[in-house]
């Protein structure tokens, strides 16, 4: 079975509605989202989604925000574990969002609009938000936090100011014996630069030494006395630092209940909010759900179109008719037609607002589909074969609160047992007692539907001037054959369109309007370009280019040795070097004596044994750019 989402194109709007939400939790809501069986449900979905819009519309995007990791957050807490300082300030930031999105929401009240007072289940939590932003700035934990972490870290400022002092006279008192005049860091250490020569001179502990061994780091006597007190002074800042980040972790803890019930109110508010956007973007309408089998759209169109370039669609079923068999011309619109009924009776069904300025939609036990070139490669499956599994499953499904649209009903088969495959599927269709919309080619299903009760033939109207479709759909009447007319009009002979005529209808006759478009219609011949038969070799000549440059030949009739130095011509005749000269002779009376490839290595140049001394050095010269041109005599 075909996935409807993906034939309706669902999973394009589904898409496009991720986009506009933030959170993870609404994103996967948006990918799980399917037609609701209940109809409340449906109409408080669809009640959401006009007040988010509403409120989208006079006070603007709400500022919501993603949430990323603060459940994380929330769960380490509560495990007993340590917080970190950016985990504890994304917990802060969450809390401003909380604020301001309540805060949104109260300014929202004077519209009256009830979605607006869901700001009333949101807890700002001042406290716990006060204490972490006091606690902790800029990344770091404040020296405020506590008097004792004030106090260790004043007194590890007044130590290393003393430690920099205590340096600085040292580096004074000793410059000749530095080979800088500054202090540097090793090891945790402050240390000045002494060359080695003079490490006995700087009473102190030697820390590191350069790459050469020409410069010891010393930390100085009168420096070292403070490196314990500081490291003590360090870890009683540290331990009072984790204290801190505990007792933090502890108050997010508390507050577990009310951080989780903000989360899923802000996540609520995402989904529905992101609802109102989707429904901003195509201008959507709130549709009125009804549980009666009845269908009216105004003005509709496919949300995933421009609407610019969209006819606007009006199409009613389900009081006087249950199915609609649509004929018209290819590309007329008749797809698109049956899948903008779908798409927005589906989106309608899942709680968004549909692509109409009016529509009332009844609720669909389930949507059924059978649109577009249904082949199956994996299965083997031709296109024809695939469209017919595929309506036997609709066919096993189909029932009163069932809506179903089918594309080119019978196609992709002999036509004869096509038509009457499709007026049984069309019987089938009746007897289940769904809201059908089926497409089709044959006019005989047309005739078929103008008798059915409960059947209602439309078209998709088509002008016959410019030949172009119009894409309105026109319920209660079948659109009447165009082919012969655009074929006339496209230049067909008449005594073609005769010909076809009697083919399709047994008679000849053609009406006097096609007759008019079709009078000075006549096929001109043009001139085509001739085939060029490539030149044939005769056998001898065929045979002489089997020998190469450079082969080693007999020559008959007094079996002297030669080499071949040119290959044949059309006629046959080659080039051989003799002891003496250089002879012409047909191939007739030449016999390969040792092939080239067993004489002489692949690059060998054959100059050297064909051309005459001069013409080789004026080739080389030229080849050298030292003469523009000369005159090379080849001994013929």
């Amino acid at each position: 079975m075909v996935q409807t989402d993906k034939v309706l194109e669902f999973d394009k709007i589904k898409e496009k509605w991720i986009e506009l939400a933030l959170t993870e939790w609404a994103k996967e809501k948006i990918k799980d989202t399917v037609p609701s069986m209940s109809e409340n449900e449906l109409i408080a979905r669809q009640r959401e989604t006009s007040e988010a819009r509403e409120l989208l519309e006079k006070s603007g995007n709400p500022p919501l925000v993603s949430l990323s990791g603060i459940r994380e957050c929330i769960q380490t807490a509560v495990k007993g574990d340590c917080l970190s300082i950016s985990q504890l300030e994304d917990i802060e930031k969450s809390l401003v969002a909380v604020m301001r999105l309540k805060n949104y929401l109260s300014r929202c009240k004077q519209w009256e609009i009830s979605l607006a007072y869901y700001n009333e289940n949101l807890d700002c939590l001042d406290n716990l938000k006060e204490t972490i932003s006091m606690q902790i700035r800029n990344g770091r934990i404040d020296d405020s936090a506590s008097k004792d972490l004030k106090s260790f870290r004043d007194e590890i400022e007044r130590n290393e100011r003393c430690m920099r002092e205590k340096v600085d006279a040292v580096i004074r008192a000793n410059k000749e014996s530095l080979s800088d005049n500054f202090s540097t860091l090793r090891n945790g250490h402050i240390c000045i630069p002494v060359k080695k020569e003079y490490k006995y001179k700087i009473k102190g502990n030697v820390i590191d030494k350069s790459s050469t061994g020409g410069t010891l780091f010393i930390e100085p006597s009168s420096v070292g006395k403070y490196y314990e007190t500081l490291q003590l002074l360090r870890t009683h800042e540290e331990n009072e630092e984790y204290r801190i980040l505990y007792s933090l972790s502890a108050m997010v803890a508390d507050y577990e209940e009310i951080l989780e019930q903000n989360i899923s109110m802000i996540e609520k508010l995402d989904f529905i909010f992101s609802k109102g956007k989707l429904s901003l973007e195509y201008d959507g309408a709130e549709p009125k759900i009804n549980t009666e089998r009845y269908i009216r759209i105004e003005d509709g169109r496919h949300p995933l179109m421009v609407p610019s370039e969209c006819v606007p669609l009006q199409f009613e079923i389900g009081k006087s008719f249950d199915g609609v068999v649509i004929t018209g011309p290819n590309t007329g619109g008749k797809t698109v037609t049956i899948k903008t009924v779908a798409l927005n009776c589906m989106m309608a069904q899942c709680g968004l607002h549909v692509a109409c300025k009016k529509a009332e939609i009844c609720m669909n036990s389930n949507f059924l589909c059978d649109i577009g070139d249904g082949q199956n490669i994996s299965e083997n499956l031709s296109t024809f074969s695939a469209h017919i599994v595929n309506v036997n499953e609709i066919l096993k499904k189909v029932n009163r609160d069932s809506l179903v649209v089918m594309d080119e009903l019978g196609s992709g088969t002999d036509p004869t047992e096509g038509m009457g495959i499709a007026i049984a599927i069309l019987e089938e269709l009746q007897k289940s007692g769904g809201l059908f919309l089926v497409t089709t080619h044959y006019p005989e299903v047309k005739q078929y539907a103008d008798k059915k009760a409960r059947i209602e033939n439309a078209k998709m109207t088509f002008d016959k001037e410019s030949l172009k479709p119009l894409y309105q759909l026109v319920i209660g009447e079948a659109v009447e054959s165009c082919a012969f007319y655009i074929a006339g009009k496209m230049g067909m002979p008449e005594e073609m369109l005769k010909t076809a005529m009697k083919a399709a209808y047994g008679k000849e006759e053609i009406s006097e309007n096609l007759k008019q478009v079709v009078s000075k219609n006549h096929l001109e011949k043009r001139r085509v370009s001739g085939i060029q038969k490539r030149k044939r070799r005769n056998k001898a000549a065929q045979k002489a280019l089997e020998f190469q440059l450079g082969d080693s030949v007999l020559v008959y009739p007094d079996k002297k040795i030669g080499i071949i130095c040119k290959t044949a011509n059309e006629k046959g005749v080659l080039r051989v070097q003799m002891a003496d000269k250089k002879i012409w002779v047909n191939r007739k009376r030449i016999k390969l004596h040792v092939a080239a490839e067993k004489l002489y290595p692949d690059d060998y140049d054959f100059s050297i044994i064909f051309d005459s001394v001069k013409n080789r050095k004026l080739r080389h010269q030229m080849d050298r750019g030292k003469i523009i041109k000369e005159q090379i005599t080849i001994d013929d």
